[in-house]
């Protein structure tokens, strides 16, 4: 779906949807449950899809009205499962090592540039402890059934590895610990991992250089209503910071999300309604990118966005996605080794952007398109509904001007 959008300031009230991070990691605690979990407020989206899906093959139930999901646990797991994670990363690293501590022979696929995402480290580390990998390649097929042990994860390629592991290894009767061999990047998404999971009565003890898991814990079932998404819920804090006056509802503000902190990086670059400058480490807030460079593109000084380098890795090579969209805006966007430098033009005077299969690209385009002088034309813009199926709609409601060009 191609669409056209005339520059048009936002304006009115829009709830933001629920946290897909927290959906897929509640989802996944109440599959692993005994008995029955209800989760509200749920977004659904083509990656919560996903793991729905993943953990049905696993065994667990789910029955969907509106967005309420009623979960029936795993009572007796599977032996064999196929699990399609369409194109979500979160999917295959987090389901892995899961269905290996059922005992359940596996095969993951999935498209997009999820066969390119790297899993080397569960290759090397389920490896070792009772796991094989009988193809290199997706489509994945594990076999054996996971023990507990030493897990030696490199922090700084995705928190998602340590996720996946802390869902799996209370699950085995052993005891388990997970060595951080480098720094932790997105280390809130563990946060998050390890709040959901003592509600859902899992104990993870931390340790100075990890975590501790002690074998044989049981899940207990739970209900749970998913809070809000502050990495969709920056889109129009930034849309604001432009000029809109949208009021955002539906954010928890006791949330350990770590995207929390696009409120704080756009107070802090705003003075006396102007847009200066920012210097921002997204090591934890890898999502923020491309919305945050949208906001310096909009700036007076030059920004500067460092310890990205993992975003080359995502739906898009993000680095390069987001400075093409700007530039053909009208931005002057660089690409460095690990992030990007923002220069102010002056000039964002529209284009025809490539939303190169990112929803956060697309979302970010049609942000930046709230202020240009010309119309912008996104191409792919269905991407959106990857995490997002309403945004076009609720940013319809809110004044923007949208005209569908072309509908696949």
């Amino acid at each position: 779906m191609d669409i056209k959008i005339t520059p048009s300031l936002l304006k009115g009230a829009v709830n933001i949807p629920a946290s897909k991070s927290c959906a897929h990691r509640v989802i996944i605690s109440a599959a692993l449950a005994g008995g029955k979990s209800v989760i509200t407020g749920v977004t659904m989206s083509k990656d919560i899809d996903a793991t729905m899906n993943a953990m049905s093959a696993l065994g667990a139930s789910f029955s969907v009205h509106g967005e309420t999901i009623t979960v029936e646990g795993i009572e007796v797991p599977t032996t064999k499962a196929v699990i399609d994670c369409n194109e979500s990363g979160s999917t295959l690293r987090f389901i892995m090592p899961i269905a290996a501590a059922l005992g359940t022979d596996s095969e993951f696929n999935g498209r997009g540039r999820l066969p390119q995402r790297p899993i080397d480290i569960y290759k090397r580390e389920l490896g070792k402890n009772g796991v094989k990998f009988v193809t290199a390649e997706m489509p994945y097929r594990l076999r054996g059934k996971l023990k507990g042990g030493r897990y030696e994860i490199e922090g700084n390629v995705s928190s998602q590895f340590v996720t996946g592991l802390l869902f799996a290894l209370p699950l085995i009767e052993e005891d388990s610990e997970i060595v951080l061999t480098s720094h932790l990047e997105s280390a809130p998404y563990v946060d998050i991992t390890i709040d959901i999971l003592s509600r859902f009565g899992i104990v993870i003890d931390r340790t100075e250089n990890g975590f501790f898991i002690k074998g044989g814990q049981q899940y207990r079932a739970h209900d749970e209503k998913i809070e809000g998404d502050y990495s969709q819920a920056a889109f129009f804090c930034v849309a604001n910071a432009l000029g809109s006056d949208v009021e955002l509802g539906n954010l928890f503000p006791e949330s350990v999300q770590g995207d929390k902190r696009i409120f704080d990086i756009v107070s802090e670059a705003c003075e006396n309604g102007r847009i200066t400058s920012f210097k921002a480490d997204c090591s934890d807030i890898p999502d923020l990118v491309p919305i945050l460079s949208v906001f310096g593109a909009f700036g007076t000084g030059e920004s500067v966005i460092f310890n990205a380098e993992r975003l080359r890795i995502k739906e898009s090579d993000r680095l390069a996605t987001t400075a093409a969209m700007l530039n053909e805006l009208g931005g002057d966007v660089t690409v460095t080794d690990d992030g990007l430098i923002i220069r102010p033009t002056g000039n964002m005077h529209g284009g025809v952007v490539d939303g190169a299969g990112d929803h956060r690209i697309v979302m970010a385009a049609a942000i930046a398109a709230t202020r240009t002088s010309g119309e912008v034309m996104i191409k792919g813009a269905e991407a959106a509904e990857k995490s997002y199926p309403d945004f076009f709609k609720d940013y319809s409601k809110l004044g923007g001007s949208i005209n569908v060009i072309h509908l696949e």
